[in-house]
């Protein structure tokens, strides 16, 4: 059945092309976070074990949420390790780090997907989008608030 939302296609197109990318992002970080949830040790480890757990399982609420949007614009959601790594700006990491270098690749991605989420913003403001622009802005203020919090553990 053809969609009459209000947004015609080649913006719904972009809007959806923008929101894969911070799908993948999100992933990406969940991923990387729940590996650091796995394999964090040292003096800090009660408190990163903990906090990279409540991390992880927001990653994981948020992709769902980030997938359905991509569908409710009519576009097939991207799924596959395969498609995420090539719509990704995270840098996936197969050592384990020490504590103080997770928390700074963490505060990475999560400015990752800040910037990523940003650069979408204005495609659906201009498209009257104002679901994409309030799901968008959820996003960066959770992002923003987590990587404020790593950043603290650093200072």
């Amino acid at each position: 059945m053809k969609i009459n939302i209000g947004i015609d296609e080649a913006n719904r197109t972009k809007i959806a092309d923008g929101l894969s990318r911070v799908l993948a992002d999100t992933y990406t970080l969940y991923l990387k976070t729940h590996y650091f949830h796995w394999n964090v040790t040292g003096a800090m480890f009660q408190t990163l074990h903990l906090m990279f757990e409540q991390q992880y399982n927001e990653l994981a609420l948020a992709v769902d949420l980030i997938a359905e949007r991509i569908r409710a614009l009519n576009v097939p959601a991207p799924g596959s390790y395969a498609a995420f790594s090539k719509l990704t700006s995270i840098a996936e990491e197969t050592d384990v780090p020490k504590a103080e270098d997770m928390i700074r690749q963490l505060v990475e991605g999560q400015e990752a997907v800040i910037r990523v989420a940003r650069s979408v913003f204005p495609t659906a403001e201009k498209a009257g989008d104002q679901v994409t622009v309030d799901l968008l802005t959820q996003r960066m203020q959770i992002h923003e608030k987590t990587a404020w919090m790593l950043r603290s553990l650093l200072a």
